[in-house]
């Protein structure tokens, strides 16, 4: 993931491995999966995705 490595990991100075693993977590999680549209899935952000197709398949 490009972005994962510019906008998170080469801006970063990590101190630790555990360090390192929370800040890339909460990139993915608060970036990458509520914010970041990607085109295989309609251009939708993936927590968007998934919470129309749980409607969808409730109606």
């Amino acid at each position: 993931m490009k972005t994962l490595k510019y906008e998170e990991v080469y801006l970063s100075d990590y101190r630790t491995f555990e360090e390192a693993f929370d800040n890339i977590n909460n990139f993915i999680e608060s970036v990458s999966n509520e914010i970041r549209f990607h085109s295989r899935i309609g251009y939708l952000p993936p927590i968007e995705f998934e919470e129309e197709l749980t409607l969808n398949s409730v109606a």
